[in-house]
């Protein structure tokens, strides 16, 4: 598997100026050719590499291995799209490989610049010093707050994958994030009060329009997104723990499209919006084939108001969004919680959504309710 590993750089004044105008002559360079590409067509990497190439080089004082990667970059950006001119920001992503980046040791990165190479000193912690001799191909030199970092990649391999004697079933949601067929909840309420925060404060920041302002507002940016993922990588890294502890395969909701078909209050638009479920899941099944944890995805579409109990299947099982209690058998317990024990049971092929021996552990008996955890 290939994962990117994140190493932050740290060139003095002349270095990083340097640095920069490197990426903005390269980013230069590449809209350069995409106007080439797209007035001809051109998705193919030879061909366009004939077009442009000499004069490139020599416009844009680009080595010839800077130049190929810039032929490259456009490239893969027209193929996605090829109705549309791709452009490309001065501070964007500078692709380098082997040829124009090499690491010198744990203490620096030689790094291809217009003037040349330069050492440039790198800071890492333990898990990249962990993972360095693991580097393959090429890199990304990226600019992040006034930051440079270097994005590498690393081969990692996966796990043996488990023989699963059971299935942790998840359900994927706003006020819990996530919630297993164990009880346990990961709440979002923590999420929802750093976008509200965040929202009042660039409210603010704009109606101010002054230059401090400003420069607060291109600070804030990024930071809610880098805290979402942060607390994804928490919730992932514990359902993974947990599945691989009890040997058992992880069963998500097959959520794909999930935002055209749900509609929500004008208030709770950019809730939905800002919610991070697929990145979640990418989380959750990358960290699983590094520990040999099988993930499935199910249909979602029943599982919030199906009784595991006496398997009756109505909406008037869930009276309201908290809560569940089968019209039935008189089954109740947390709405979200039924849900993952759903999600679970129809992860098995053979085994469809009633009652039986697999829910012995965690249904009470008929008419009780379960506590909500969290």
């Amino acid at each position: 598997m290939k994962l990117t590993l994140l190493v932050k750089l740290a060139p003095d004044k002349q270095q990083h100026k340097l640095l920069k105008r490197t990426m903005e002559r390269f980013n230069e360079a590449c809209n350069d050719i995409a106007d080439v590409a797209h007035q001809n067509k051109l998705a193919n990497k030879w061909a366009l590499h004939k077009l442009v190439y000499y004069r490139i080089r020599e416009q844009y004082g680009l080595s010839a291995q800077m130049t190929v990667r810039a032929i490259s970059k456009v490239v893969e950006a027209y193929k996605r799209d090829k109705s549309i001119k791709p452009r490309f920001r001065p501070h964007g992503a500078m692709v380098y490989d082997k040829r124009i980046l090499s690491w010198k040791g744990l203490e620096y990165a030689s790094i291809l610049t217009l003037e040349g190479r330069i050492r440039v000193p790198i800071r890492i912690g333990e898990y990249q010093k962990a993972r360095m001799d693991r580097l393959r191909g090429q890199a990304d030199l990226i600019l992040r707050d006034g930051v440079f970092y270097i994005a590498a990649t690393i081969e990692v391999p996966e796990a043996t994958p488990l023989d699963p004697v059971g299935t942790l079933g998840v359900d994927l949601g706003l006020k819990y994030l996530a919630y297993d067929s164990d009880g346990e909840s990961y709440s979002g309420a923590k999420i929802d009060e750093v976008r509200e925060k965040n929202a009042k404060l660039r409210a603010a920041l704009q109606g101010c329009g002054s230059r401090s302002a400003k420069r607060h507002l291109r600070k804030l940016s990024g930071k809610e997104s880098r805290f979402h993922r942060d607390v994804n990588h928490a919730i992932s890294k514990g359902l993974v723990t947990k599945a691989k502890d009890t040997r058992r395969r992880i069963a998500l909701e097959d959520l794909g499209g999930i935002r055209r078909g749900v509609t929500v209050r004008r208030s709770q638009r950019s809730r939905l919006n800002s919610w991070g479920f697929y990145q979640l899941r990418q989380f959750v099944e990358y960290k699983a084939l590094l520990n040999g944890v099988q993930v499935v995805a199910v249909p979602p579409r029943g599982t919030s108001h199906i009784c595991p109990v006496c398997g009756i299947n109505e909406r008037a099982n869930r009276p309201n969004r908290d809560s569940f209690r089968c019209i039935g058998c008189g089954y109740a317990g947390p709405a979200d919680y039924v849900a993952a024990i759903n999600i679970a049971a129809r992860a098995d092929v053979n085994r469809p959504i009633v009652s039986g021996s697999f829910f012995e552990h965690a249904v009470p008996p008929q008419g009780q309710s379960l506590p909500l955890k969290g």
